[in-house]
């Protein structure tokens, strides 16, 4: 029998799930919900039924994981414990510094309920968050760095968006090159936020919006755009289409470490990504995590867990002879 997938949301984020389930024989979309008119949204898939954000509830037993896939400013704090009280769910929530508070509320919510709910899912949070561990693990002497970009990143790009007077952005994450090339060579220096990413936005604004107020609320917001070298391009939105329509991103999850007696020999372990879709990429880890949120639900298991507490061979629609025998 198929998992049943529900999306809540259809932007970018949805429209990559879609594409992803349909990749997947042993997922199946059964329902896309939206605060937008239902009958003003059409997806991919033929048969499935579109329905108001406010019906999802009448839906719980006809799906076995909701994806959420709202924005983390303002969105997913508040979806995510709400739904976990119903449906197994899986949200790519990627505020780091909120991230304890967030599993706090989610695990109470869907150990309540006898769910699973598996939060920050995507690629950081998510396989970056993966790879700093496995890295941590092996070289327990040694310095962490993570590079972001260049690439539109679409949770700060959604945050420039609800600033008022701002009618559509785009945010690119940009490492600092010095920076990048002084860590792969193993020099272990130490980089402070400012001095490892620039961020670079592109804004347009609604008419008769104070370009200057909405300069400073992008420059100062906390976990977002602070602690960051930041530049603020207002644009038309004709501009935007034309340069700034792709979603392309990446990065570098890299440890630099030393082993021997006397600490004599130098490793740098490095993982890359390199994405022309951030959104379609972000999906396809849902979904596979979402695989996993029904599996150890049927297996009784309930509350929050983030990608740090889910076996691999969850992951894969593979069997575990399989898994074993072509990639172990």
């Amino acid at each position: 029998m198929s998992i049943r997938i529900g999306i809540m949301g259809y932007g970018n984020l949805g429209k990559g799930i879609e594409c992803a389930i349909k990749q997947n024989d042993d997922l199946e979309l059964v329902a896309v919900f939206t605060r937008r008119n239902p009958e003003t949204v059409k997806i991919l898939t033929e048969g499935v039924s579109v329905c108001a954000a406010s019906e999802a509830l009448g839906w719980k037993d006809k799906i076995d994981v909701l994806i959420l896939c709202g924005g983390s400013a303002t969105d997913l704090p508040k979806q995510t414990p709400e739904y976990a009280k119903y449906f197994n769910v899986i949200d790519s929530f990627d505020t780091h510094a909120r991230v304890p508070e967030h599993f706090a509320n989610v695990d109470a919510s869907a150990k309540a309920a006898g769910k699973v709910g598996i939060i920050s899912v995507g690629w950081d949070p998510g396989m970056f968050s993966l790879n700093r561990l496995y890295a941590n693990a092996i070289l327990s002497n040694g310095s962490d760095y993570t590079f972001w970009g260049k690439g539109v990143s679409q949770g700060h790009s959604d945050a420039i968006r609800r600033i008022e007077g701002v009618k559509d952005a785009k945010q690119y994450t940009i490492p600092v090159e010095s920076a990048l090339e002084a860590v792969r060579a193993g020099k272990n220096p130490e980089l402070t936020t400012r001095q490892k990413h620039t961020r670079e936005c592109f804004v347009v604004l609604e008419e008769g919006a104070d370009a200057a107020k909405v300069e400073n609320e992008i420059k100062t917001m906390p976990n977002y755009f602070a602690d960051y070298d930041t530049t603020v391009h207002f644009i038309s939105e004709e501009e935007l289409k034309a340069n700034h329509s792709g979603i392309p991103h990446g990065g570098f999850v890299i440890r630099s470490g030393k082993t021997g007696w006397n600490l004599e020999n130098n490793h740098v372990i490095e993982y890359s990504l390199k994405l022309d879709s951030n959104p379609e990429f972000t999906s396809s880890v849902l979904v596979a995590y979402a695989r996993a949120a029904y599996r150890l639900n049927k297996e009784g298991v309930s509350g929050c867990k983030t990608v740090f507490d889910i076996a691999p061979a969850y992951l894969t629609s593979m069997s575990g002879e399989e898994i074993r025998a072509h990639l172990l």
